[in-house]
């Protein structure tokens, strides 16, 4: 069975009937907050994804398609005889009840009054029009792009119309073409310049780059700039009356702001004005601070982009099939957010720390383990909280910080190195060891050495690891092609190209910083 988005796109090219398709009438658009569904009761990824396609799910539009392509001998069940395109995602009751909803909803789909769909039609266009976000595309990620694209030509928007121009120019600025000798072209999902400029000022700031050296403080004023201080995104429909003050992963995206990229940058920020004993980011840290406090969630966690976007029975509809419909607290974006607040003073005391340690005790594994939603996977998460909960001045020696170092030391492979792929994401992981990655190994022996685990064999053996890892060609980035970041997991994974420089320079240069010194602690959140 293929997942929903690849069935719109069967559908949009004829090679399945629109009856395979999960029905998202466009009259959603119509439904008051308080209805079960609502787009403000979704993530941000999914709203601008969806909003585009229920105008494609309402117009059913057939691409054009003039060499005739098509995949039928992939079916063994001829599309148009096939009776259960839809299934039950979770295989649950309330499941169950949502695939016999779709049922209804597509027999009543065709006695839906013109007027009313012409209204729902003209609520999604207005959304996204609002949304569009210069040339920077709608919500600033592809999918909700390429949609917008094809919603304006199934609208009959003519290729010169302004908004159709706009929304090309953002995908193309998307597309790479790489300098190797093959002449690689790839599209990225999306840019990540924030998230991209706040890990390299720590991985410089470890590595023993003055905080003031002008490259840090053009990179520092470059921030500063990009933090979204006026506009109110779609963030305060849970968060009324919160002043905005975060960072957006992309060049541009003053509707989406995350409190993950907000937390690092707010770090990043805040050692600099420490080292250099200035105060030069000190207004910009604050408004960050205030900014994610009042995104906090009500048991005690943070979602990426929105707070207490926790409709879990949301999950069980025919068209999440993904799993990513919703943006719920993760114990990594909790992590980063808790080390952010006592890096800048927060103490233990406050409610906003208490409620998000509390939150991350719950988190735990039963292994040990804390679960990586952003960064593959496990191990990822357990640097991010690790290193959170050293700098929120836990006793590095309790027993779930101990449970903590004894998982990452038994998944320690043989040449010291560490490595986990999308795998363990699925249900039942069995946690295989996988190829070491220089990324990964980073993550771990940063868990390792906030921990207190500084002279370990673990940790040399991870250092060494690093050490002795080819470099490309170039010589700035360790070789690594693995994919080891996630969009969604069990769907879709990303790699940062810059993980392999930032990480591996930033565990090096805190060990060999914490050597030299003859000082075991890591002073900072992350």
């Amino acid at each position: 069975r293929a997942n929903v988005f690849t069935r719109f796109t069967l559908a949009l090219f004829g090679q399945v009937p629109w009856r395979g398709v999960p029905l998202m009438p466009v009259e959603v658009m119509l439904l008051p907050r308080w209805f079960p569904f609502h787009m403000s009761k979704v993530s941000y990824w999914s709203r601008t994804v969806i909003v585009p396609l229920v105008i494609l799910n309402a117009l059913k539009p057939l691409a054009r398609n003039p060499r005739g392509v098509d995949i039928r001998e992939l079916f063994t069940v001829p599309p148009e005889r096939e009776k259960h395109f839809t299934t039950n995602p979770t295989g649950s009751v309330i499941g169950g009840l949502f695939l016999a909803l779709d049922k209804v909803l597509h027999l009543l789909e065709p006695a839906v009054p013109k007027a009313i769909r012409r209204r729902a039609i003209d609520r999604a266009v207005a959304f996204a029009r609002e949304r569009m976000n210069g040339d920077e595309g709608l919500g600033g990620i592809y999918p909700a792009m390429a949609n917008l694209v094809m919603a304006f030509d199934a609208l009959g928007f003519p290729r010169d119309h302004p908004e159709v121009a706009k929304a090309l120019a953002a995908i193309e600025k998307l597309v790479v073409f790489s300098d190797d000798e093959d002449g690689e072209v790839f599209v990225q999902p999306c840019p990540s310049p924030v998230w991209d400029t706040g890990l390299a000022m720590h991985a410089l700031l470890e590595a023993g780059v003055e905080a003031g050296d002008p490259r840090l403080r053009d990179a520092a004023k470059w921030l500063r700039d990009r933090q979204i201080l006026d506009h109110v995104g779609d963030w305060a429909d849970r968060r009324p009356g919160v002043r905005p003050g975060g960072w957006a992963f992309e060049y541009d995206n003053d509707d989406y702001p995350d409190v993950d990229d907000t937390a690092l940058v707010g770090m990043a920020l805040h050692r600099l004005d420490a080292e250099t004993n200035s105060e030069d980011n000190k207004e910009a840290i604050a408004r960050a601070a205030e900014w994610v406090i009042g995104m906090q969630s009500k048991n005690g966690g943070w979602g990426a982009f929105d707070a207490d976007n926790t409709h879990s029975y949301l999950n069980h509809i025919p068209f999440a099939d993904h799993g990513a419909l919703l943006d719920p607290p993760t114990a990594d974006v909790t992590a980063r957010c808790l080390a952010f607040l006592t890096q800048i003073g927060h103490g233990r005391d406050h409610p906003t720390v208490a409620r998000a340690l509390d939150y991350l005790r719950r988190e735990q594994e039963p292994d040990g383990s804390w679960f990586g939603r952003w960064g593959t996977n496990f191990v990822y998460g357990t640097w991010s909280v690790v290193t959170a909960l050293n700098a929120a001045g836990e006793d590095m020696q309790a027993d779930h910080i101990r449970r903590a170092v004894d998982w990452l030391k038994a998944r320690q492979q043989p040449d010291g190195g560490w490595g986990e792929d999308g795998a363990s994401y699925w249900d039942g992981r069995k946690d295989e060891v996988k190829a070491s990655t220089p990324s990964q190994t980073a993550w771990a022996v940063l868990a390792l050495m906030a921990a207190g685990e500084v002279d370990t064999d673990a940790v040399a053996r991870g250092i060494a690891f690093l050490e002795a890892h080819p470099r490309e060609a170039d010589g700035v980035r360790w070789q690594e092609d693995l994919f080891t970041a996630v969009g969604f997991p069990r769907v879709f994974y990303l790699r940062y190209h810059g993980y392999a420089s930032y990480f591996p320079l930033w565990a090096v240069g805190r060990y060999r910083s914490l050597m030299d010194k003859n000082d075991r602690h890591v002073a900072w959140g992350i």
